[in-house]
């Protein structure tokens, strides 16, 4: 089974990636490239009683082609674990089974407040959440 982690691995990874901003109802989804280190919003992925649309997802896979998954941990801000980070890293999990990529987890903390922040007057700002998360895991050494 592919691994998962928090941190981005010592293994050289060149191609796609996909990052997910997880919720109960909503995920956004967000594609980057690992050799520009640069990620775009891609998709607002509709979630049922914290289903997600799994037949969307595998549309966004089969697209992408991506060589890699990474997902973001929502945390407090004092580190600590919330009620949504069990939830996502086992929704991390379910996306490392079904799709055979390496998972990567990202703790985050305020991704919407942050997408908002930079002016976006969207409803549903999942997407660019995604995308600020993708980023950050991109530009990390």
């Amino acid at each position: 089974m592919p691994s998962s982690k928090t941190a981005k691995s010592n293994t050289k990874l060149d191609g796609v990636v996909i990052g997910f901003d997880f919720g109960l109802r909503r995920i956004g989804v967000a594609i980057g490239q690992t050799v520009t280190q640069t990620a775009s919003p891609q998709a607002i992925v509709n979630s049922q009683d914290g289903k997600p649309d799994w037949d969307h997802i595998s549309k966004l896979f089969e697209q992408w082609q991506p060589v890699a998954i990474v997902v973001g941990l929502p945390m407090r801000l004092d580190g600590t674990e919330q009620a949504l980070t069990q939830p996502a890293r086992k929704f991390g999990q379910r996306l490392s089974g079904r799709y055979n990529r390496p998972v990567f987890f990202i703790e985050e903390q305020l991704s919407s407040i942050e997408a908002e922040n930079r002016g976006l007057k969207q409803k549903h700002i999942d997407d660019h959440a995604a995308q600020i998360l993708l980023e950050n895991w991109l530009q990390q050494a």
